[in-house]
């Protein structure tokens, strides 16, 4: 009997576990800013310079100023940035207040992350997108969603460049 109710039990939070980041997957960003679409469906979107994305591949930051983006719930947003490639949105930065209540909120939508000491992140992980939180200052904290399949083809495509490089020989 108490071997059915430690299955039963586990099997329920395994649910909630996979319900939870079901929930990251389907929300695919922060608010209505998205992972890979169009940085021109971007209202308030402006960009700020290009960069290089792990020094290599070109990417380019965005700042975007939205009234929409100033808040979430009543802790306050101070910054909200976007990294894209080849136009495409594969990097959401929210910078906010410290505010014990989002981490807590974060857990309730997502469910428990992943604690990473080397980092000192906390990340939440579905097939196509991470969400990882950590410390930004003393006083602010960091949200950066990532998106798999762009970051991919980030790498499909210096392999394509090395290919045609080896082809020119």
């Amino acid at each position: 009997m108490k071997h059915l109710i430690i299955l039963v039990a586990l099997s329920i939070s395994v649910s909630l576990t996979a319900q939870n980041i079901a929930e990251l997957e389907r929300r695919n960003g922060f608010k209505d800013l998205k992972l890979g679409t169009p940085i021109d469906s971007v209202k308030g979107a402006e960009f700020r310079k290009d960069v290089k994305e792990k020094n290599e591949f070109p990417a380019k930051l965005y700042e975007v100023e939205n009234p929409e983006y100033k808040s979430i719930g009543e802790v306050k947003v101070k910054k909200v940035e976007i990294k894209t490639y080849k136009d495409l949105v594969y990097e959401i930065i929210v910078i906010t207040n410290k505010d014990t209540r989002l981490m807590k909120g974060l857990e309730k939508s997502f469910g428990k992350p992943v604690y990473i000491i080397p980092s000192d992140t906390y990340n939440w992980k579905a097939e196509r997108l991470s969400l990882t939180f950590k410390d930004h200052s003393k006083s602010e904290l960091r949200l950066t969603y990532r998106c798999y399949p762009l970051l991919k083809q980030m790498a499909i495509d210096k392999g394509k460049k090395i290919d045609d490089i080896a082809a020119d020989f």
